[in-house]
């Protein structure tokens, strides 16, 4: 397993919010977590991340087979783990080119390489729009864009996308859901894929266009069902999260 994540119970702020979670991922595999809001999706996402305010106080976090709980953000993102934020924060004084720059390991003051402006282009993105300030004054479908062009640039082994459908317009999902394709290894046969992802979404609406292998169910910070993506989903359209929360109370 490139992940594994064994009976984590997390708290924020004194509040219990996670109450057991388990979850595993192989390595190639993608995985998708569905459920309501206020199910703790966010907090499981930045607890993987490693945000020191997400107080881990049982269970443990294994990447790579390497136990990583206690980790700093840093040091987890050295070992090839990889983010794309529902809402990313504006970073006065650094343009996109620059954090391009140092996220390929490239010199600030030199030219940004080709490859990295290659990349722009495929999601649209001019030389003059490397040269903006990150995330300041974007509009909802750039900053979705330039937290994927970060990602292609990075190439993490595991990537987590928080909300990566939410405010975005059809053209723009679709770009974005052909590069997380790129991230994920879609276009290797299944067998020989190497890098996986964690799709965290409300409404499942990009699994219209990123396949996943598995899909689970967060409801009241605890897993309630793991199985098909495609049959999980259309449950949830049928009945609801509602179902989830009855089907959980039988386990």
């Amino acid at each position: 397993m490139l992940l594994e994540i064994e009976n984590l119970a997390v708290e924020v702020a004194g509040k219990r919010v996670l109450k057991g979670v388990n979850l595993s991922i192989a390595e190639g595999e993608t995985h998708v977590l569905l459920g309501p809001n206020g199910a703790g999706k966010s907090t499981l996402f930045l607890t993987i991340l490693g945000f020191p305010q997400y107080d881990v106080v049982e269970g443990s976090i294994k990447f790579k087979g390497q136990d990583i709980t206690n980790l700093t953000t840093a040091e987890r993102v050295q070992l090839g783990i990889g983010v794309s934020f529902q809402t990313p924060p504006a970073i006065r004084g650094i343009s996109v080119g620059d954090l391009l720059k140092i996220i390929s390991n490239q010199d600030v003051r030199e030219e940004l390489n080709p490859r990295m402006k290659e990349l722009a282009n495929q999601l649209k993105f001019s030389d003059e729009f490397l040269d903006r300030d990150v995330n300041l004054g974007f509009s909802g479908g750039e900053v979705k864009r330039s937290e994927i062009l970060q990602l292609l640039a990075q190439m993490p082994d595991f990537t987590m996308f928080d909300e990566p459908d939410s405010g975005v317009d059809i053209e723009n999902v679709e770009l974005l859901a052909s590069e997380i394709g790129t991230l994920l290894d879609k276009d290797k046969p299944q067998r020989i894929r190497q890098r996986s992802g964690l799709l965290i979404t409300h409404l499942g609406y990009i699994l219209n266009f990123v396949s996943a292998d598995k899909a689970h169910v967060l409801i009241d910070g605890v897993i309630s069902c793991s199985g098909n993506p495609n049959e999980i989903l259309e449950d949830i359209r049928k009945s609801g999260f509602n179902g989830c929360v009855e089907c959980a109370q039988c386990l």
